[in-house]
């Protein structure tokens, strides 16, 4: 299938597995406090470099790396790039806005970077790039590409498994760059197993696809 008709596929079917669960609408309003070792930062251009064991908190929004680069807008929206660690990856994590009675929802994500668009309201993860959806404690989806892109504020994910400008596919999917994804139907649908019943083991990829959620750093 070509890799650009399968990513707009995959992109309609990870909005429509978002459902009613919405990412926290309130996190936008809320301030970003961060925690790190040291902290240079430039009054006139309105920028900060966070490094060493950086943690930034945003309401639920979490988001942990080797370095954080925050810049101010005029209008004061906010934008942060987290970088990791040379061979590992940095950390996101929001909850997720559910209905009364449901349990908790959860969407946590990896990249060696990973971007995040204060006014847009978008998280980028780059290269390695991985994103899981739980529900209660029980991991419900899983995706990985080389790029992910998630909407904060309609909670559509797009995933580009191409390869990167250098030519050499990412580390995350296979030989031909292809996008992974395990998606578990909702609750109450015919093809959802009860909770109790033990989960069936996820169909095997074809041939020059590597295994879903290969050794994280």
């Amino acid at each position: 299938m070509n890799q650009r008709l399968f990513s707009h596929l995959l992109a309609a079917a990870l909005a429509a597995f978002a459902g009613q669960a919405l990412a926290e609408k309130a996190d936008s309003s809320k301030p970003m406090n961060i925690e790190a070792d040291a902290l240079r930062h430039d009054e006139l251009r309105q920028t900060s470099v966070f490094t060493g064991n950086v943690v930034m908190t945003k309401g639920t929004i979490v988001l942990r790396g080797a370095q954080l680069d925050v810049r101010q807008d005029p209008e004061g929206y906010q934008y942060g790039v987290v970088t990791a660690a040379q061979g590992k990856r940095a950390f996101f994590r929001q909850k997720r806005d559910t209905q009364p009675g449901q349990p908790e929802e959860f969407v946590e994500g990896e990249g060696e970077v990973i971007e995040y668009d204060g006014k847009s309201d978008l998280v980028k993860f780059i290269r390695r790039g991985e994103l899981r959806r739980y529900r209660g404690a029980q991991l419900s989806d899983e995706i990985t590409g080389s790029v992910i892109v998630y909407n904060n504020i309609t909670d559509v994910f797009t995933v580009d498994g191409q390869k990167t400008s250098g030519g050499q596919p990412s580390s995350s999917v296979g030989q031909d760059g292809r996008v992974r994804a395990v998606l578990a139907p909702k609750d109450g649908t015919p093809g959802a197993k009860p909770k109790a019943e033990v989960p069936a083991a996820p169909l095997k990829p074809s041939g020059g696809l590597n295994s879903l959620g290969g050794g994280r750093p």
